[in-house]
């Protein structure tokens, strides 16, 4: 492990901050990303650092198909007594989310940053680490004459905007790939860094803006208020539509799915592990509190159970430019997280309809979804299989995905899952 931590500081933190300092945003985010050249750049980073501290054997190839962003793919034959049986998957991606709001100051999105053992800036973490932790650990296994499997890694540049660039990909690298036998997605997380945690679920989304209008332009609020609704009060309404604003919860049943029992029997057991570091990670204000005291359901809710947040809002002018107006237009973007088993378009059109239907005051109300990503949860293992364990005691953490599976009878693949960030066992 000593050797490993001291490449890493050595050889990866310095090529991570460089990877920082590079907005590779997804293509959902940006739509010149081909002409802006940004994703390239980062390919094209992660490239030239493997080139350098390349794997005995590998072979590395950086695949494009037209119209498509890049994928990063590269070849490692099995080491040692490990011969030819067994086949692994590795999969990353390098593509970014947006800037966003709400960085410390002295903090950026693009400016790197260590500070208290920390790198801080966009990506880092989500998820420009996958193809060096992949090349470390085979170069690891190598250097102490360990022997592994035949291994592929797999680094996209789509996975912020719903990986819709991946089937693509999979199907022409179909017979590259083989059949794996084992798929480790370096994209997920743990509960913590002392047991062994496996990925058990994912949850789909949907992403959309919800547009309420009320004018065709402003007017004074001394003249009109109380003769026109306010457009945030009729946003409001619409998202008490959604769920209870006293609660979070969810209200359309088509949102919601049955928790299977062993999901729940997990949720317990990695509550009793973790205890309340669920929810101490987080940055509360002081006096913030969790929406609940009961830690399996907190596993529960950020893993089984659809949540919305509003992520984005325009028509909303900063405090000090906000004059005594009513605005015409309120837009908010709404981030609806579904069950692992909920279908995500057919839950877009519901959510679609019901905030559209019969809109208060007669405003005029829309909602465009551009993301409509369904989840997964792994399929009971056939019986005579071992079972699923709880944490398993261990220094070394996993982060694997829910599954990738080839399509029968057809050559074809297709990604069950994507990203997932829970500490379920």
């Amino acid at each position: 492990m000593t050797a490993i931590s001291k490449f890493w500081d050595d050889a990866v933190v310095p090529t991570l901050v460089d990877y920082i300092r590079i907005p590779a945003k997804s293509p959902h985010f940006d739509h010149e990303w081909a002409r802006h050249g940004h994703i390239d750049a980062a390919v094209k980073l992660a490239a030239e650092w493997c080139k350098r501290h390349a794997a005995a054997g590998m072979k590395l190839e950086v695949v494009r198909l037209q119209n498509r962003t890049p994928v990063l793919f590269m070849e490692i034959p099995p080491n040692g007594n490990a011969g030819s049986r067994g086949n692994i998957l590795i999969y990353g991606h390098l593509d970014k989310q947006p800037e966003m709001t709400g960085w410390r100051e002295g903090l950026g999105p693009w400016t790197p940053v260590i500070e208290g053992g920390r790198l801080y800036g966009r990506g880092g973490a989500d998820d420009g680490y996958a193809v060096f932790c992949a090349l470390a650990a085979l170069r690891s296994l190598q250097q102490d004459k360990r022997p592994h499997a035949r291994v592929a890694i797999l680094i996209e540049c789509c996975e912020e905007s719903g990986s819709y660039d991946l089937p693509a990909y999979l199907e022409a690298l179909a017979p590259r790939i083989g059949t794996p036998d084992l798929v480790v997605g370096l994209d997920s997380g743990c509960g913590n860094y002392d047991q062994l945690w496996g990925t058990t679920s994912l949850r789909g989304l949907i992403n959309g803006v919800l547009s309420v209008e009320v004018l065709t332009e402003g007017v004074h609020s001394g003249d009109a208020s109380g003769v026109v609704a306010e457009g945030a009060r009729v946003a409001r309404q619409l998202l008490e539509r959604i769920d209870d604003a006293a609660t979070g919860v969810v209200k359309p049943a088509a949102f919601h799915a049955q928790i299977p029992l062993e999901r729940s029997e997990q949720a317990k057991r990695a509550a009793e592990v973790l205890g309340e570091e669920i929810w101490r990670r987080f940055p509360f204000v002081k006096g913030m509190k969790p929406m609940t005291s009961d830690l399996a359901d907190l596993v529960l809710n950020r893993t089984w159970r659809p949540m919305l947040a509003v992520t984005g809002a325009e028509g909303l002018p900063a405090p000090a430019n906000a004059g005594n107006v009513l605005r015409p237009k309120t837009a908010l973007v709404l981030s609806l997280r579904l069950p692992p088993t909920v279908r995500a378009d057919s839950a877009a059109r519901q959510l679609q309809a019901i905030v559209e239907a019969d809109p208060p005051y007669g405003a005029r109300v829309k909602f465009d979804y551009g993301q409509a990503a369904t989840g997964c949860t792994p399929r009971r293992p056939r019986r005579g299989s071992p079972p699923r364990s709880t944490p398993a005691r261990s220094r070394t953490t996993a982060r694997a995905r829910c599954g990738w599976a080839r399509a029968a009878p057809s050559r074809s693949w297709r990604c069950s899952a994507r990203a997932f960030r829970t500490p379920s066992s």
